[in-house]
């Protein structure tokens, strides 16, 4: 199965799931709003008040800061955090889009899918 096939194929599962993603910002949130999901919350406000949120109303989360080294440190205090409340992070499409694509900032992903779908029709 080749890259786009898959990337697309976890951003179809995740929005059919509904669980909830974590983002940097409002347009990492659009980005992935146009590949219908939906249930995301950005980091806005003080990471505690996101964990506490998170930790009171969800089991399991995705985790989706970008792919630099900022994003990895945030991913990486926001995931240890979460995990001690007893809240699952899903690394699985992280992982994927680290170890399989290019891609390292989230609100790029459009763009990314559009380009390599016009590269292999």
């Amino acid at each position: 199965m080749d890259e786009i096939t898959q990337l697309t194929g976890f951003l179809e599962e995740i929005a059919e799931s509904n669980i909830l993603v974590i983002v940097e910002g409002n347009k990492d949130k659009n980005a992935l709003a146009k590949f219908g999901i939906t249930n995301v919350i950005t980091l806005k406000q003080a990471l505690y008040k996101v964990i506490e949120f998170v930790s009171e109303h969800y089991k399991k989360c995705i985790v989706l800061t970008d792919l630099d080294k900022e994003g990895k440190q945030l991913y990486s205090r926001l995931s240890k955090k979460l995990r001690q409340r007893r809240v699952k992070v899903d690394d699985s499409f992280r992982n994927f889009l680290f170890k399989e694509t290019q891609l390292r900032q989230i609100e790029g992903i459009w763009r990314y899918v559009q380009r390599r779908e016009n590269q292999n029709p």
